[in-house]
């Protein structure tokens, strides 16, 4: 179908146009502009005219003019003001932005630069310049120009009307009129001080439809000369008024023109409550012209052919009408509602005129609603009048007391079109849509051209109306032509259906009518309206019905019914988008996981979610013939994986896809689709194959694209990310993510949060690690982070440096530190700095830049070389910056002993403490307290004492009010200060382990500083004697021993997979203190431990690289902890702690990330021992799923906490740093035992099933 513009309605010429609205465009030429300007001021000096004849002298009428903007609410919104401003910002604009500019660099570095001083600035030099004076200079010599041209245009004008008053002095006696020498020429300036009530009864007398033609004309060019206001305001109006009305029906097409002339322009100039009258007349005019059956209004039948005088003439005044409707709520709230109510109530009453319904429906006369709908379509002006509260609720309350059958009828519409599509055939829609082809040249729209255009501005109508609560109440609908209710549901079932039982739009119709007014897109659009909005999607989208019928043609295809046909590509890529909608929040992607009865044992058919990845699976494996060839085809296919996406990137939706492989089908295509882009020749210059070769590669790079952007997003969760591992696709994945990144472009549709999540997941295993790094992304982020830390920014001049920042990490690079802190888990630093020395080099240039996790490492963190230090240019604010990331990687225990083991961060940081002692004598010496030796203290502190909350003591960073600002002892040699360990459990007897020789090479430099850290806590926790650390030493070499036995031969190039587990054995060491340091114990503990369930998610070294996983897996370096145990902790916090849940999304940090820390080192340094035992027993008595639990539990008792670090920008760094202080995990119990009923059977049967081939 076709829908043309309300422009064609009208013809061209002068007379012809109707103009709501004034706006002068200024031309080139200063004649020109001279012309514009005498209009202008016309207006200006009508609009105050009032103000200055009320002056007693020429002085007070120039004050008044001068303060106009002071007491003249519409002073800017005169033309000639507009002009001016225009005028102004051209001509100075430029000028004016260099000097804000210039003087904001200038003050950077000063206190004070307020609002006032800098336009006091900017005025002074504005008014001193070169181009103010011209301007000046031009503006004085066009208006000398323009007021001469006025004065002489005034005394013509008195001359001529002294000629015509003689004339009409003869046929009218002199009481009727004022012999006021006032103008009826066009020259509205010298109205404003002459029109009077004397005129306006002349006028009326020559509006009689007796007058001669010549007399009536010239009244009325009287009338539109004279102002409105003026005209309005007089005692005849009404009278004027219903004679104005009365003429609208003159047969006079030029006549009833200048009759809508002098309303569009008492629209445009005269306030709302002199608009409405004119507006009220109109539309009462209207209602009684259809009504009438004395005129000529045409049927369905016939048709509308819209070069007709009669009908040109409706439609004018029709558009008029609309044009008022789509303009008034701009204005109206700034005056009484009764006048916004009584244009509303004539309009709505206007509207539900119905003509006699006992004629055939093709024999009856078209109603007022077929003419709105051919002049605005998309009901813009409904869509205005329900934005604002104000005039929605007063057009609701109507439409529910006395016009519901406005809404009645747009239903009604909506089901007779449906009926019309189910009825026609195939080839009479071709037939038919050839025919309105033909027709467009005419300017004639047939009757079923105009039921379609009824039908598109009802379905506008209707989606608005939906939106609001008030507006669904109006549901649900009797209709005549049904025996039941219409209900919402049934409406949305409607809507749903016109998407695929709607013919397409002819193939000559232009694209743009295409897209506007196509009935699917139509449809979606109005859906897509709805999808957006929360509540009401959920009242009237999320049900099962609804659903059911965006997925019948889906079933139709799989079945390839004889029903499948009908539904086009087109049509599936609407109801898809729908779909990804309604997937993409959390109400929608329940109902489609687990359908409305999600609890109940009844539901047998499948849900929405498994109907979307079976066909989603058919189309990537080609497996449906009906759209085999088309090339609508890898549209069709990235629309339903669209859909899939939004589901597989939630845990709970991952889970129920599993049985799907879903990644492998995508994993395939992909493949597939690359080397087809290998395929393609480069094209040769002058051959006619370049452009669809060009189209070709470009089709296919971009489906490829899409693929991996749906692979990609299966890194949005831990399990996801396994699968996205074992497509082999990961490199390719993280540079797609990259370039994008790069690019600043969306990752994923229809989600607020994106990058940040998946890098943090990616981040988290070995292999993504590596590809960060082999991507560019790393490199790219350290770049960064030196430009903000040591170059500033580009476009800052040398001659104005940065002022110092204030924190200890400015703001400029807290989101670099925040994107390294999530970057840098164990095992990325292991894969990224494993086995590799510093550069140490005996010079550094100060253009060398670093690109790399080693580079930090060497240039920020590690200072131990003077040429280090000279390098950078802000050594304190820069060495500052490496200590805090080094205090956040060290609370990673295993990171920690690896840079221990690697580069002996704790020497380096003591010696740089001895370098900052001051000396006062041989026997006194001093710490220097500056802000890098108190952070070094913390560090050290942090780094050398284990123990949870209430068993060690971190000195603060920050220094204290009073005569002794740092209390705390500083130390460059061991034994560290006794005072930070808790007073309540600290030994006596406690010595510093200092013994720094290696006892057993059969265990790693890393496995040797974890022994003696856990003797150096179980001494101190009064555990361990003085010979543990041989026993320890023993059990961890008999683990090594046992576990090598089980482990299997595997070929990688990660770094982690090579020889044994990478880190310290936590767990054990957890376990040999439980023990008391017994040996023989621990050991037979181990030994029957191993054969239980639990041992793999507590114990991680015991399922390294273990023969009892898949092979996918073990080659993965991926551990059953992350994408099973954290998998489910992220999948349980979004439904029982969702504030938190969305706190680590905005933050762009991942639950599973901490959650593996805080499990893979149990929650040493995070908890008190009494409760780091409590949480291994709770696990070995109650199950291993109890570990997903407690951790839910964490997160519940951190949720206050959590969400005021959202705000503050340092979620990762507060959890990574922060002791959980106040938790007990008996305090849960109750809680966790909740859990356990609601969610045991799911998490327990999957962490059973890790040792199984799980796709």
């Amino acid at each position: 179908m076709r829908v043309r513009s309300a422009a064609a309605f009208a013809p061209t010429g002068r007379d012809g146009r109707v103009r709501c609205f004034l706006a002068g465009r200024m031309a080139q030429s200063s004649g020109e502009d001279a012309v514009v300007l005498q209009a202008m001021l016309r207006q200006l000096f009508q609009s105050v005219k009032e103000k200055i004849t009320g002056a007693p002298s020429l002085e007070c009428a120039e004050e008044i003019l001068v303060h106009l903007e002071e007491t003249d609410e519409n002073f800017h919104n005169y033309e000639f003001v507009k002009y001016l401003r225009q005028h102004i910002c051209n001509t100075l604009g430029s000028m004016i932005e260099e000097e804000m500019e210039k003087w904001t660099s200038d003050q950077n570095q000063a206190e004070e630069s307020g609002y006032d001083t800098v336009v006091q600035h900017v005025t002074k030099r504005t008014q001193e310049s070169k181009e103010y004076k011209e301007m000046m200079h031009s503006l004085k010599n066009i208006m000398m120009v323009v007021v001469e041209s006025m004065i002489n245009k005034f005394e013509e004008d008195e001359i001529r009307n002294q000629e015509r008053q003689k004339k009409i002095q003869k046929e009218k006696s002199n009481n009727s009129y004022c012999t006021d020498n006032c103008s009826d020429s066009d020259s509205s300036f010298n109205q404003s001080y002459k029109f009077c009530q004397g005129k306006l009864q002349l006028i009326l007398d020559q509006l009689d439809p007796g007058q001669p033609k010549e007399v009536r004309y010239e009244a009325l060019q009287t009338l539109c000369s004279a102002p409105p206001s003026d005209v309005l305001n007089c005692e005849n109006w009404t009278t004027l008024c219903e004679k104005l009305t009365m003429s609208l029906s003159d047969p006079d097409p030029v006549f009833s023109d200048r009759i809508l002339k002098f309303y569009a322009q008492t629209f445009t100039l005269s306030p709302l409550h002199m608009t409405k009258e004119i507006y009220t007349s109109l539309a009462k005019y209207l209602k009684l012209y259809f009504l009438s059956r004395e005129n000529h209004i045409p049927t369905l039948s016939t048709g509308i052919d819209i070069s007709n005088p009669n009908v040109i003439c409706l439609l004018k005044k029709v558009r008029l009408l609309n044009e008022y409707q789509k303009e008034a709520p701009s204005f109206w709230i700034r005056h009484p509602e009764k006048y916004m109510e009584e244009i509303v109530e004539n309009t709505l009453s206007l509207l539900s005129v119905k003509h006699d319904q006992s004629h055939l429906v093709s024999q009856k006369n078209l109603d007022p609603i077929y003419f709105f709908a051919l002049v605005d379509t998309k009901a813009v002006w409904f869509k205005k009048w329900m934005h604002a509260y104000y005039s929605r609720t007063a057009v609701l309350r109507l439409l529910e007391k006395k016009y519901k059958s406005l809404i009645t009828t747009a239903v009604q519409q909506c089901f007779q079109y449906f009926d019309l599509c189910e009825a026609m055939k195939v080839n009479e829609i071709l037939s038919h849509s050839k025919h309105c082809g033909n027709k467009q040249k005419t300017f004639f729209y047939s009757g079923q051209e105009l039921q379609y255009i009824y039908f598109i501005h009802s379905l506008c109508l209707l989606g608005r109306l939906l939106i609001y609560t008030q507006g669904r109440r109006l549901f649900p609908i009797k209709l005549k032509s049904r025996k039941d209710l219409v209900s919402l549901t049934d409406l949305l079932v409607l809507f749903t259906q016109l998407i695929y039982y709607s013919p397409s739009c002819p193939k000559m119709t232009s694209a743009a009518h295409l897209d506007n007014y196509s009935p699917a897109s139509m449809v979606t659009e109005v859906l897509q309206i709805l999808c957006d909005q929360k509540e009401c999607a959920v009242e009237c989208l999320y049900n099962n019905t609804v659903i059911e019928a965006l997925l019948q043609p889906i079933h139709n295809l799989m079945k390839e019914t004889k029903a499948a046909p009908n539904c086009s590509e087109a049509a599936l890529i609407h109801i898809a988008d729908i779909l990804a909608r309604i997937a993409s929040v959390e109400e929608g992607l329940t109902l489609l996981l687990y359908g409305e009865n999600m609890n109940s044992s009844e539901e047998k058919s499948p849900t929405g979610a498994h109907i979307i990845a079976q066909f989603s699976k058919k189309l990537l494996d080609e497996d449906i013939s009906i759209f085999s060839g088309s090339e609508m085809l890898p549209v069709v296919k990235g629309a339903f994986i669209s859909v899939c996406r939004q589901i597989y990137g939630t845990c709970e939706g991952l889970q129920v896809l599993i049985p799907y492989s879903l990644h492998e089908s995508i994993a395939k295509a992909w493949k597939k689709t690359s080397l087809l882009s290998e395929r393609i020749p480069t094209p040769v210059k002058g051959s006619d194959s370049v452009s669809s070769i060009s189209q070709e590669s470009q089709n296919i790079m971009a489906w490829e694209e899409n693929l991996l952007d749906d692979l990609l997003n299966f890194a949005a969760t831990p399990k996801g990310l396994l699968f996205l591992q074992r497509t082999g696709a990961i490199n390719e994945c993280v540079t797609f993510m990259f370039n994008r990144y790069a690019k600043k472009l969306q990752i994923i549709r229809h989600k607020k949060f994106g990058y940040g999540v998946l890098v943090t997941q990616v981040a988290s295993t070995a292999a993504g690690a590596i590809a960060l790094q082999s991507s560019g992304f790393i490199n790219a982020l350290i770049t960064e982070l030196w430009a903000n830390l040591e170059c500033g920014r580009d476009d800052v001049r040398v001659t104005h440096p940065r002022s110092t920042p204030v924190d200890p990490i400015d703001r400029s690079c807290q989101k670099s530190f925040l994107g390294l802190v999530n970057l840098l888990p164990y095992p990325a630093v292991y894969e990224l700095v494993g086995n590799q020395d510093l550069p140490n080099k005996a010079e550094y240039s100060l253009r060398e830049v670093p690109t790399c996790v080693l580079d930090i490492l060497d240039r920020l963190i590690i200072l131990n070389s003077e040429a280090k230090i000279r390098s950078l240019f802000n050594y304190e604010q820069s060495h500052i910056f490496g200590l805090r990331l080094l205090s956040v990687l060290c609370c990673d225990l295993d990171t920690l002993l690896l840079l221990e083991a690697q580069y002996q961060v704790s020497e380096m940081l003591l010696n740089a403490q001895e370098e900052n002692i001051l000396e006062t004598s041989e026997s006194h010496r001093h710490f220097i307290i500056d802000g890098l030796s108190v952070e070094r203290n913390h560090v050290l502190v942090r780094i050398n004492f284990i123990g949870g909350p209430m068993e060690r003591i971190l000195p603060p960073r920050v220094l204290e009010k009073g005569d002794d600002p740092y209390p705390w002892p500083m130390f460059s040699s061991y034994p560290l200060p006794t005072c930070y360990l808790s007073e309540v459990t600290r030994n006596a007897d406690l010595k510093q382990a200092t013994d720094a020789n290696v006892k057993n090479e059969s265990l790693s430099s890393v496995q040797q500083l974890g022994i003696k850290m856990t003797v150096r806590y179980g001494k101190f926790l009064n555990l361990l004697k003085d010979s543990a650390e041989n026993d320890l030493t023993l059990v961890l070499k008999h683990c090594e021993r046992f576990l090598k036995q089980q482990q299997a031969p595997i070929k990688s190039s990660l770094l982690c997979l090579q020889g044994s587990y990478a880190g310290h054995d936590w767990f054990v060491s957890s376990l040999f203190m439980i023990m008391l340091g017994d040996k023989e114990k621990t050991l037979r503990f181990l030994q029957q431990f191993s054969r239980l369930l639990i041992s793999a998610f507590l114990w991680l070294p015991r399922l390294h690289i273990s023969r009892y996983l898949p092979t996918d897996t073990i080659e993965s370096g991926i551990h059953p902890v992350y994408f099973c145990s954290t998998h489910y902790i992220e999948m349980l916090l979004k439904v029982e702690v969702p504030l938190v849940f969305s706190a680590f999304h905005m933050s762009g940090f991942a639950p599973s990330q901490i959650c593996l820390l805080w499990i893979t080192q149990c929650f040493w340094n995070y908890l008190d021992w009494i409760e780091i035992c409590h949480y291994i027993a709770t696990c070995v008595f109650l199950g291993p799923d109890y570990q997903v639990y407690i951790c839910i539990a964490i997160f519940k008792h951190l949720q206050q906490d959590i969400l005021q670090h959202t705000q503050t920008q340092d979620l990762q760094v507060f959890l990574k740093e922060e002791a959980l202080h106040g938790f007990r995990v008996s305090d849960y119990f109750e809680y966790m035992e909740i859990l356990e009923q609601n969610y045991r059977p799911v998490v327990l049967r999957d962490m059973r099933n890790v040792r199984v081939q799980n796709t």
